[in-house]
């Protein structure tokens, strides 16, 4: 079987979308299914037309010149779907798989009717719910309706439709979609990758001013959904209670000025650690100078309908965490069994779950083996691309190769 992916960017950007995807890429060659891969525009301009990274061959298409909003999404899915027809004649794939957001759907439903070639199209977030939290959109304003009613164009002609937890899958039935044409991909793991926690590294601890220190962390990208300003906020508490305390935050992103603007004006910049992006392959080196990971996303719909990555890497290195307890986390995290889940939105409610589980730190070995148990039994990469070959089949009529 050959399927030709459709992507919105892929590694060697970082991001949960371009980890996803490779793994889901490593994964369905491991099954014997060749896969080819192209990038939207939005990858950037890059060096050459193709490009390996870590064993994996991606397809770039070339950046069109900008334009006003409106017209300039129109150029990149004409761009995209020129760039994906001269592909797709090529390389004859038997599916076409795009990935969110729609402006990929569009092209690959183009391309797909003129060529007698099958589409699939993955959901993993709605692009109107993340254009609300980066602020170029405004909650249920024009163009928040115009984008999701594109949306639902593009669920009801495609051949069928993945997406990555039950929220999403929830809302995809509510538009009208029948069940039999939706299959959930959930996120998951490579739990060979995530070995549990290792020896915190003391030359690292020391440059980073965090001898001594009760240490809270997060790792990823710094977006207002995350919800940092919250543990921001409860931290003159927290130090209150915990006079050791030091918040570690390791990446950044679009929020970054704003908390630390906030952590100046809370009087706690002195108890905070920006790194700044670090290399991946450092990464596990500033997790293992985190005593306790907070993820205190915000509720909305973004949070409520989609689950996270990093719950399931902290499970999968026996890590042990607190979260706000938003649909995306619910559906992750068994409370006071895999993780510590506090009302979201309120900085109290954190630092009292923070306090509760630096209280129970002799149960914390426990917390880690459920977490990890978890993730090995139902939330490996493997188990999850394997719900791809009764829907492949489906779409092309007969079993899966």
């Amino acid at each position: 079987m050959r399927i030709l992916h459709v992507l919105d960017h892929s590694i060697p950007l970082h991001s949960g979308y371009t980890f996803r995807s490779a793994a889901l890429l490593r994964e369905q060659r491991a099954l014997g299914w060749q896969t080819f891969h192209l990038t939207s525009p939005k990858q950037g301009a890059c060096a050459a037309e193709v490009d390996e990274v870590d064993g994996l061959l991606f397809h770039r298409t070339p950046v069109p010149p900008p334009a006003p909003p409106g017209f300039h999404e129109v150029r990149l899915m004409r761009a995209l779907e020129r760039r994906l027809e001269a592909l797709a004649a090529e390389l004859r794939p038997d599916i076409l798989h795009a990935h969110s957001p729609v402006l990929n759907a569009i092209p690959a439903l183009r391309v797909g009717r003129r060529l007698g070639i099958p589409v699939v199209y993955e959901i993993r977030a709605f692009w109107e719910d993340a254009a609300v939290d980066h602020g170029t959109a405004r909650a249920n304003g024009p163009r928040y309706r115009a984008t999701r009613a594109l949306e639902s164009w593009a669920l009801r002609r495609v051949d069928h439709v993945f997406t990555i937890c039950e929220g999403l899958r929830g809302d995809i039935l509510a538009r009208g979609i029948p069940a039999e044409r939706v299959t959930v991909i959930p996120n998951a793991v490579d739990v060979e990758d995530f070995q549990p926690a290792g020896v915190a590294d003391p030359a690292l601890r020391a440059r980073l001013g965090l001898d001594g220190a009760i240490v809270l962390g997060f790792v990823g990208s710094f977006y207002a959904y995350e919800g940092l300003d919250l543990l921001m906020r409860a931290l003159p508490a927290l130090i209150a209670a915990h006079p050791t305390l030091r918040v570690l935050l390791v990446g950044g992103g679009p929020a970054e000025g704003r908390l630390r603007a906030l952590a100046a004006e809370l009087g706690v910049a002195g108890r905070v650690v920006f790194t700044g992006r670090v290399p991946h392959a450092e990464v596990g080196r500033y997790y293992d100078l985190i005593d306790l990971l907070v993820y205190p996303r915000h509720s909305m719909r973004l949070t409520e309908l989609v689950t996270p990555l990093k719950p399931l890497e902290a499970m999968a290195q026996e890590r042990v965490f607190v979260a706000s307890d938003v649909g995306g986390h619910r559906e992750l995290v068994r409370d006071g069994e895999t993780g510590r889940l506090f009302a979201a939105g309120s900085p109290q409610a954190l630092a009292d779950a923070v306090g509760e589980m630096l209280a129970r730190r002799a149960e914390w070995p426990a917390f880690g083996r459920a977490g990890r148990s978890f993730v090995e039994q139902a939330r490996t990469w493997s188990r999850s691309v394997a719900a791809y070959r009764p829907a492949y089949a489906g779409v092309l009529g007969g079993p899966a190769a």
